[in-house]
C-alpha cells in the first residue's frame, strides 16, 4: 500500500467534537479513504450485570447469559455509531467505512491498534479539552494518542 492509498482514520464517538472531527477531516483530506472507528468497552456488559448493593456481602456470581446480552447490544450500538459517522463523512465528500472496535484497555490504545494493522495515513481524533481533575481521572484519549500514534494525528478541539 502505498502512502497515497493509506486511510485516514477519523475516532468518531457521536459527540458534537466527532462530527466537527468528521467534517475537519475532509477539509484535509479531500475524497481520501478514510475509516471511522467507533470504540466500544465490552468490560462494561459484566460491569452492569454486577449486583450494586450489598457490597459488603460476598460476590454474587455473574450473570453471564445476560452479560453476554448486554456486550452484544453494546457492540451493536458501537456498529450504529460507526455507521453514523461514515454516512456523515460520505455526506462532506470522504470514501467512508466504519468500524466498531473492542476496548481491551484503553480507548486511545484501540484506535493506534487500528492505525497500525490498517497502516493509517493519519488519525483525526476530537478533544472535548477536559481541565482539572476531571482530566487526570479521565485521561485524556487524544494526548495518548498523540503521544503513541505511528503516524501523524489531527486534534480538533469543540468550539
Amino acid at each position: 500500500m502505498t502512502a497515497a492509498d493509506a486511510p485516514v482514520l477519523i475516532a468518531y464517538d457521536g459527540s458534537d467534537t466527532a462530527r466537527r472531527a468528521v467534517r475537519e477531516a475532509a477539509g484535509l483530506f479531500g475524497a481520501r479513504q478514510v475509516l471511522v472507528v467507533t470504540v466500544w468497552e465490552p468490560a462494561l456488559a459484566y460491569e452492569s450485570s454486577m449486583p450494586t448493593a450489598g457490597l459488603e456481602m460476598p460476590p454474587v456470581p455473574v450473570d453471564v447469559e445476560g452479560a453476554r446480552e448486554v456486550e452484544e447490544e453494546l457492540h451493536q450500538n458501537a456498529r450504529g455509531t460507526a455507521q453514523e459517522g461514515a454516512e456523515l463523512a460520505q455526506s462532506v465528500g470522504l470514501q467512508a467505512k466504519g468500524l466498531a472496535v473492542a476496548d481491551e484497555v484503553h480507548v486511545a490504545d484501540a484506535i493506534i491498534d487500528v492505525a497500525r494493522k490498517r497502516g493509517a495515513a493519519a488519525i483525526v481524533v476530537g478533544s472535548r479539552g477536559l481541565k482539572g481533575l476531571r482530566a487526570r481521572l479521565e485521561g485524556s484519549t487524544s494526548n495518548a494518542v498523540v503521544k503513541h500514534a505511528p503516524c501523524p494525528v489531527v486534534v480538533v478541539h469543540d468550539d
